[in-house]
């Protein structure tokens, strides 16, 4: 279960980059909105992959794959 997080997070942060790469890349003015679109892509599907793991995570907890153990406080 720790794999598939570690997994959608490097995923997520891998998108991110690659919106930055886009948003820094210099090119000619023609190609400008053709970055755009690729950036812009590129930040939704970070979008829905951080919505997916989130939503990924409730069900784990609710089906009972994960259960959370919290902070040893006060022992």
């Amino acid at each position: 279960m720790k794999t598939v997080i570690v997994i959608a997070l490097v995923l997520v942060l891998g998108a991110l980059a690659s919106a930055g790469v886009f948003m820094l890349r210099k090119g000619n003015t023609d190609d400008k909105t053709a970055r755009d679109k690729r950036m812009a892509w590129a930040l939704a599907l970070r979008v829905a992959l951080s919505i997916s793991l989130f939503l990924f995570i409730l069900l784990s907890w609710h089906l009972g794959w994960i259960k959370p153990t919290g902070l040893p406080v006060g022992r």
